[in-house]
């Protein structure tokens, strides 16, 4: 059935208004960052650019249709993952197409800036597990043990691919937004419990495990593949005044940054505690120590309302693969949060992941901006489709 209200009426004013205050903040974090002399650029117009390209993706992204997405999807995941084989075949260095940061080469370095393709891969990944989840389901619609487990291995064959490139870069934090994604869609794919427990289980006794060799057994993980710096990471983060001059080092000043702010903060550029490339992963310090406790609490409530106006729009969509992908884009949204804000206050190790729309960074900025345009694109069209599903 055909809508025929106007574009002001199905048009989501709410998400666009949250998105303008997620640009006001990163404006105002990223010119008191700078402000600090470590950096000779001026990142406020970049990030503005950037999100002016962001907006043009959401328009772009908006007036395609789900079921145009559900058709393109596979095609999309395709491309991504040529993109990043090319990466890890690419020569990395300096003056190389392949730009290595951090011990990862994520990044393809081009006259204009760079690009980190796995920023779109996630996006990308999201459609494609939504339309294959979305078919099974059609397709098994009394299910049972054997049908699950198929659609877990559907589900294990098509994030493998992505997860082991991404591993070869090596890019940690990346990954582990695959695996979140990835869970979440298991979740809400409806494979049972009785399968789920036991996987969900596993995978957390295989992570401490990691844990605990990344303490006693750190040779025998180097040997299993692991760079030493990730090593680093993971005993700097329990114990980082042993390591106050090297890995643990920007824990230690996000940390005493973030606490110097107490309940009000310093106020705007009224910074004293230097933490390296805060106006990138690190900008949560900036925020928490100019704006205190009250500042914090403001954004990380921001967050909130993003992610719960989205689970409001997914429990209205009436078909099960635009369901699927707003899954997947609050999963990772909400995963990336978590991390960057948990790694700050040493809830979790540092690992590489921005704050969404907060951080400096063009792809990062430009990935969740396409996931956002694909949540405009399902509010937009879904209630064309209010008396029948889209699914094929």
């Amino acid at each position: 059935m055909q809508n025929n209200k106007g574009f002001s009426d199905r048009f989501d004013w709410t998400l666009a208004f949250i998105i303008l205050l997620l640009f006001i903040v990163s404006i105002l974090a990223i010119s008191s960052a700078q402000s600090s002399g470590q950096y000779v650029i001026n990142f406020i117009p970049r990030q503005a650019f950037w999100y002016f390209v962001g907006v043009a993706i959401i328009g772009f992204t908006m007036f395609f249709e789900p079921d145009q997405y559900k058709k393109m999807s596979w095609l999309l995941y395709a491309l991504g993952i040529v993109l990043l084989i090319a990466l890890v075949l690419a020569p990395g260095g300096e003056g190389q197409i392949a730009e290595k940061r951090g011990g990862a080469k994520s990044w393809f370095h081009l006259p204009f800036g760079s690009i980190q393709p796995s920023e779109f891969m996630k996006t990308f990944f999201i459609l494609t597990m939504a339309n294959m989840i979305s078919k099974h389901n059609e397709k098994f619609i009394i299910k049972n043990i054997k049908t699950d487990l198929l659609l877990l291995g559907k589900i294990i064959l098509t994030a493998i691919v992505p997860l082991l490139l991404i591993m070869q870069q090596p890019d940690l934090g990346t990954s582990l937004v695959f695996l979140a994604i990835t869970a979440a869609m298991i979740i809400v794919g409806g494979v049972t419990w009785k399968l789920i427990l036991p996987i969900f289980a596993g995978t957390a006794a295989l992570g401490g495990a990691l844990l605990w060799m990344a303490v006693y057994m750190q040779d025998t993980l180097l040997k299993l593949g692991f760079d030493p710096y990730q090593n680093g990471r993971i005993y700097s983060w329990l114990d980082p005044e042993s390591y106050a001059t090297s890995e643990g080092y920007n824990l230690i000043n996000a940390m005493t940054a973030i606490g110097s702010g107490e309940i009000t903060g310093k106020g705007y550029q009224g910074r004293e505690v230097y933490v390296p490339e805060n106006h990138t992963d690190f900008i949560f310090t900036v925020i928490g120590e100019e704006y205190g406790f009250i500042g914090a609490s403001i954004v990380v409530s921001l967050f909130f309302l993003l992610i719960y106006h989205i689970t409001k729009i997914t429990l209205q969509l009436k078909d099960s693969f635009s369901t699927y992908v707003c899954t997947g884009i609050i999963a990772m949204i909400s995963f990336h949060v978590f991390q960057n804000i948990g790694m700050t206050i040493q809830l979790l190790p540092i690992t590489g992941i921005p704050l969404p729309f907060i951080s400096y960074g063009g792809s990062s900025l430009m990935g969740n901006m396409l996931a956002l345009g694909l949540i405009f694109s399902m509010k937009y069209h879904h209630r064309t489709y209010m008396f029948g599903s889209t699914d094929d």
